[in-house]
């Protein structure tokens, strides 16, 4: 069987290593050790992941903390920033990172318009710069089981209310998948299956993988 030509990864309607954009913001020891909506080692996992995908697939990424300078918070969490080390962060004091302006020009400055957004926490760093991103026209996908609210109330309303505003709900295999869409793209076949090896997910990938040798 043979696959159709590939369509326009720039305009192509799902996302493509082309045509999206990774945001990554406050994932820092307070954020995380606060988190009771998932389990924390899990949301540690699925968002190294997340991150993993995007540099494995050449995504631009802004990344975002809140208080570092200040000295009233902490860097990211290691695991994260083994991952992200060569991408700047952006440090702000605003609970909404796009009212601050070097993030909002550095999200401006990858040119895309598709937005995979992760945050901490769902219902405050998320849900503004998600809304504010959607009322500036951008799409914005979200990691849902890659980010956390205080409470699973929090987080589920948060997600609801970006919904409601038109952001779109994905998962960590899903976004995987998304950005590698077919086997016959050799080049990041390694990385797409030591992503899903590294967060847990290799059953039935392994299988499929196993049928193209």
């Amino acid at each position: 069987m043979a696959s159709e030509p590939i369509r326009d990864p720039v305009t192509d309607d799902l996302l493509t290593p082309q045509n999206a954009a990774f945001i990554c913001i406050d994932y820092q020891p307070v954020q995380v050790n606060s988190i009771a909506s998932m389990d924390r080692q899990l949301l540690v996992n699925n968002i190294v992941g997340t991150a993993k995908a995007a540099v494995a697939y050449g995504l631009p990424i802004v990344h975002s903390t809140v208080n570092v300078k200040t000295g009233l918070n902490k860097p990211p969490i290691p695991q994260l920033r083994k991952v992200l080390d060569k991408f700047p962060t952006y440090d702000r004091t605003t609970i909404n990172s796009w009212e601050d302006v070097e993030f909002r020009k550095a999200v401006e400055a990858t040119g895309r318009k598709k937005l995979i957004m992760t945050a901490l926490w769902t219902e405050a760093c998320l849900t503004f710069p998600a809304l504010d991103a959607l009322k500036a026209g951008y799409d914005v996908y979200v990691v849902a089981d890659a980010v956390g609210g205080t409470s699973l109330t929090a987080h589920e309303m948060g997600l609801r209310r970006i919904e409601q505003a038109g952001g779109k709900m994905i998962s960590v295999p899903q976004l995987f998948c998304e950005l590698q869409r077919d086997w016959q793209r050799q080049e990041t076949v390694p990385a797409f299956m030591n992503l899903f090896i590294e967060t847990g997910g290799t059953a039935g990938i392994q299988f499929a993988y196993d049928k193209t040798e």
